[in-house]
C-alpha cells in the first residue's frame, strides 16, 4: 500500500523503515549540508503564496522532532501518551522563525538532533519494543522514532523539489 502525507504515521514510517534507528538518526549530514547551503535571502523564500518559507520549514522540522521526542520519552517510561498529530500551521504561525537567521535555525535543529541521538542511545531493546497507538495504528517506540526521520525526509524532498535547492 502506498501512503500519502495526510496518512501521518504510516507515510512517514514508510519513508524511513529502510535502516536501523541508529543509522537513521546519525545519517543527518546530508540534511545539514543542504541546509548550510541556504543563504539568508533564500531562507525567506516561499515557492507560492501561503506556503512556508524555507526558514519556517526548518523550524517546523525542528519543532516536530522536539514534540515527537518528548512523546517518545514518555512512551519509553510507559506513560500513557497520545502519539498522533498536532496543529503544525498554528505552531509555525506562532513562532518567530522568519525573524531568526538561517544559521540560528540550523543550530537549533542540530542541537535537537544531538539530544535525540543521546536519548536513543539510552534506550534498551525492551524499551524500543514498547507499544503505543498512533491514531489507529499500534506501533513500537522504535517505529515511532523512525517516523521522525521519515518526516524529515518528506520535507527535505519538498525543499529540493519546490524550493529548487540542490545538494
Amino acid at each position: 500500500m502506498e501512503y500519502k502525507p495526510e496518512d501521518g504515521f504510516p507515510y512517514y514510517y514508510s519513508l524511513a523503515n529502510d535502516a536501523s534507528l541508529d543509522a537513521l538518526f546519525s545519517a543527518s549530514s546530508s540534511t545539514f549540508t543542504l541546509l548550510h547551503s541556504i543563504d539568508e535571502k533564500k531562507g525567506n523564500y516561499r515557492y507560492a503564496p501561503n506556503k512556508w518559507t524555507i526558514k519556517e520549514v526548518i523550524g517546523h522540522i525542528t519543532d516536530h522532532e522536539k514534540i515527537k521526542m518528548f512523546r517518545a520519552f514518555r512512551l519509553s517510561r510507559k506513560e500513557t501518551v497520545e502519539l498522533w498529530g498536532y496543529d503544525q500551521n498554528s505552531l509555525v504561525r506562532n513562532a518567530k522563525f522568519n525573524a531568526l537567521s538561517t544559521e540560528q535555525l540550523i543550530a537549533d535543529f542540530s542541537n535537537v538532533r544531538k539530544a535525540s541521538i543521546s536519548f536513543i542511545d539510552t534506550l534498551s531493546d525492551k524499551q524500543l519494543n514498547i507499544k503505543g497507538m498512533a491514531r489507529t495504528h499500534e506501533i513500537t517506540l522504535e517505529d515511532f522514532l523512525k517516523s521522525i526521520i521519515g518526516h524529515e525526509r518528506h520535507h527535505m524532498a519538498i525543499l529540493k523539489e519546490k524550493y529548487i535547492l540542490e545538494n
